[in-house]
């Protein structure tokens, strides 16, 4: 089976249902299906967008439902229902293909985490100025401790008066 996975061509896929999808689009059809579809030819030819891959597999894998819903509260003619459920058939090894293409490109769908702010993917951007823990461009991480020489000869600061007159129509404390 992860044989047959392998074989599949996203791209040959993705564009047989985005044709399926424009030709049922016109009719009582679901309307989601071709920008979803299009986004899919859109992400297939970025060789570096793992994110959207992984959300292009996420919504035509949970388009499968949608389709069944739709078909269930909806009623078509024949030829397009059939259309529909050849598109829905489709989505299958799509979503499973993709998800080939998304471990070939290094990305994965484990490591997902809800908990506080972090969501286990790759970092997608970093602080200007290196405030990472890497650092960046020879600036110095934020967690770092800085090695800062002390000044030898410093001034030190002048006293403060000991009873400063106040400054007529200011607040006093007792």
């Amino acid at each position: 089976m992860a044989d047959f996975i392998q074989a599949l061509d996203p791209s040959k896929l993705v564009l047989v249902e985005t044709v399926l999808s424009f030709l049922t689009s016109a009719f009582h059809a679901p309307v989601y299906n071709l920008p979803i579809f299009l986004f899919g030819l859109h992400v297939q030819e970025s060789s570096d967008a793992i994110q959207s891959l992984r959300a292009f597999t996420f919504i035509a894998g949970g388009s499968i439902i949608y389709d069944i819903i739709w078909m269930a509260r909806n009623h078509q003619n024949w030829f397009l229902r059939l259309l529909t459920i050849v598109i829905q058939i489709l989505k299958v090894p799509t979503v499973l293909a993709f998800a080939a293409a998304l471990r070939r490109r290094g990305g994965q769908f484990t490591g997902i985490s809800f908990s506080g702010n972090d969501v286990g993917g790759a970092t997608v951007w970093s602080m200007p100025g290196g405030f990472t823990s890497a650092g960046r461009e020879g600036y110095q991480a934020v967690d770092d401790t800085a090695d800062v020489p002390t000044p030898k000869h410093s001034v030190p600061p002048a006293p403060a008066p000991q009873n400063p007159q106040p400054t007529p129509g200011a607040y006093q404390s007792v």
